[in-house]
Formats: structure tokens, sequence, C-alpha cells
């Protein structure tokens, strides 16, 4: 039997081998010889997706694509709506629990693994089809895979990356943090079609150079409104903690409030919405615990749009007040038996 490995290729019976092996398969029949998206069994939220750019049933056309960010727009089974079952079941997806596998063929023969899916968005207004935007998850692909299989990428727009010094601090609006309630409710199909956001979670946690620059941005911030309160003396004193120590002191930035009372500065910066989630670690909530007094998460969005400036909002306190925690992965210690 062969292995599941990223980026090679393999036909509807290999994919049925490696997923179903106790079952039978038919060439061009049943479940896995013939339909797009297969349950696999045994494993409640688990699927495989074959998709096949260019396909068509009866007299609907299936209007798929990858950008260059791996968002995959994909539609479920022609006849299906927004209330059913298994679309829910799409909708509500959690990659850290379940998995999709992606499977897609161009015209050039067999399927190709690009790995598992995350759940982006749905379009709330189409059904008969419903349509998803996905992320693939272990994007991008070596380029010669891409040649390989004959893949080309949706244009997108150009993002532009600005530099710290290009940021001008003075631009960055503070508004309200967004409504804590979250719901998979979808997008319009106007926005469905015109933007096709990555997971920038993901992007910006591997983003070194992002955050540094938000983090830049935070600093010339703090010493600009202390310098604005008339404390200059202060702001002489704001510090690049992160810079200085690395990433294990529990926050960024050591500033300041206009009475002289410490203000410990926590940045997160994303080039998405205010509503885009972002990572913490450990020794980051344990220490807005420990100093919930003096403790404020700055959160940068829309940094570096070519389209806005970057705003910020602000979580004081405890961060587990104000945000909700889900585990991403368990450290796991043997306990004694008695």
């Amino acid at each position: 039997m062969r292995k599941l490995e990223i980026w090679s290729d393999y036909t509807r019976e290999e994919v049925h081998a490696i997923f179903s092996p106790n079952t039978r398969f038919t060439p061009q029949a049943g479940t896995w010889g013939l339909r797009g998206s297969v349950r696999i069994p045994d494993r409640a939220g688990d699927w495989v997706f074959f998709v096949t750019f260019g396909k068509s049933q009866g007299e609907h056309v299936f209007d798929e694509s990858v950008t260059p960010d791996g968002v995959l727009s994909w539609q479920s089974r022609p006849e299906q709506r927004l209330g059913d079952d298994m679309v829910r079941e799409f909708i509500l997806h959690d990659d850290r629990v379940n998995n999709i596998h992606l499977f897609l063929r161009t015209d050039r023969g067999e399927y190709s693994y690009l790995g598992r899916l995350g759940y982006l968005t749905h379009d709330s207004q189409r059904e008969k089809p419903v349509y998803f935007q996905w992320q693939i998850l272990s994007w991008p692909p070596p380029s010669e895979f891409l040649e390989r299989i004959g893949l080309n990428l949706l244009p997108t727009a150009i993002d532009v990356e600005s530099d710290a010094a290009d940021v001008l601090t003075s631009t960055i609006t503070v508004v309200d943090p967004p409504s804590r309630e979250v719901a998979r409710v979808g997008v319009t199909t106007r926005e469905f079609r015109q933007h096709k956001t990555p997971d920038y979670a993901a992007q910006d946690q591997r983003n070194r150079q992002l955050g540094r620059q938000g983090e830049v941005s935070v600093l010339e911030y703090e010493r600009k409104r202390l310098c604005d309160g008339g404390r200059g003396d202060l702001a002489q004193q704001v510090t690049h903690v992160s810079d200085i120590e690395g990433d294990g002191a529990g926050y960024d930035i050591r500033s300041f409030e206009l009475d002289g009372r410490v203000r410990f500065i926590e940045v997160k910066t994303t080039k998405g919405g205010a509503a885009t989630s972002f990572f913490l670690s450990a020794n980051e909530v344990a220490f807005s615990e420990r100093h919930a007094d003096s403790y404020v998460l700055y959160r940068l969005f829309d940094y570096g749009s070519s389209e806005r400036p970057p705003r910020m909002f602000k979580l004081s306190g405890d961060i587990r007040g104000a945000v909700s925690l889900s585990a991403a992965v368990y450290r796991a210690e043997m306990i004694a038996l008695e």
C-alpha cells in the first residue's frame, strides 16, 4: 500500500486504499469511485475532497480556483443548500480537530495531494451549490510541483509590503475591539467574489518581520502619546523589550501611564481585519494574569494595506477575560500511578 505524501500523485483507487482499505472500490461508481467529497469511515468529521478543475455536472460547471496565497475556491454538490447537514459540517470544520484532505487534478492526469484544508469563509447568499473558500494548510508548494501539474494560480491584487519606516504612526487609528460574538455566518456574494482572503493568523505566526514592524510602530506610537501628554521624560524610557531580550519576557514593550505607572504592552500585528485570530504563548497568557493591572495587548490590523491606514484596538488586563482561548497543542507528561 502506498503512503500518503504531500505533492505526490494518486489514482482514486490508491486514495481509497489509504483511507478505506476494508471497503470495496468500484471504478467510476460508488462513493470512492465517483463522488467529489467522501467521508472517511470511522472518523467523524474527516473527509477527502477530489477536485477536478473544469469539471461539470449536468448543466453546472464548477468554478474553482487557487490563489497565490493558497486559497481554494470550492463548491459543494449542485443540489446542496446552506442548511444541509453536510454543508453545516463543512462550515463548522475545525482543522485542529478534524481533517479534510485535498486531492486536486487539472487536465494532466492523476490527482495530486495538496495536504489538508482549513475553513476560511462561505457565500451566505448562494446555494445549490454552496460556495466555500478554504486555506491549503501546507501552502506554498515547490514551484516545480505547480509546473508539473499545470496549476495556474488565480491572479490577485498585489499586497504592498510596508517597511516599519513607511508606516506613519500618526496615521494609526485607535478603534473599539470587535464584537466577541464569533459565528461563521459567511460573507455576501460580492465580498466572496472580490476577496480571496488567506489564513492571516497562520501567516502572521510565521512572519517575524511583520511582528517586528508592528512592534516598532507601537514603540513610536507610545513615545508620541507620552510626549503629547507632557511626559517627554517617560517617552525617553520606553523600551523595546522583545528586541533586547527576545520573546521570553511575556510582553514586547515597556511603557508608562502619564502618572508614571508602568504599562506592559504585548503587540499582535496582522494584515488581516480586526476579527483575525492570533496566537498567544502560555508565557504571554500567564504574564497578563500576573500583571493584570498594568498589561495591555495592542492589536494592529489592516497593517501594510494598500487600501487603508493601519488601525488598532487595545485589550487591557488579564487576556483570558477578553478573548476565547483554545488549545492548539497539548504537552503530555506521565503521572505517577498509586
